[in-house]
């Protein structure tokens, strides 16, 4: 199970995170993705913890919680959904059934 932590500053490390949800157990993982195109941070991250009982502790403790000047959003992270490949269009269904083009 992993904590979606959301809201964060531009500004926090790895380390920062690290050091905040240590202090209710201990952090296996730490993880803030970055926009692609920038390399910038995206404002949220993922933190893995020893047990069921440290995540719930920290998300109880941390949700709307006041850091580096924002209101943190912590919860239970949801497993990220398929969205079916690389963007392209994919069958809308629906419909002219009698559509034809021409080329």
């Amino acid at each position: 199970m992993s904590i979606y932590v959301g809201n964060l500053s531009y500004d926090v490390t790895q380390e920062d995170l690290n050091a905040v949800f240590a202090e209710y157990g201990s952090v296996k993982r730490v993880q803030l993705p970055t926009d692609r195109e920038t390399g910038r941070m995206r404002g949220f991250g993922f933190v893995e913890m020893g047990s069921d009982a440290e995540e719930a502790a920290a998300i109880e403790a941390l949700d709307g919680a006041e850091w580096m000047g924002r209101d943190l959003k912590v919860n239970k992270a949801k497993p990220r959904e398929d969205r079916g490949g690389a963007g392209g269009g994919g069958n809308r269904g629906g419909g002219n059934k009698n559509f034809s083009r021409r080329y």
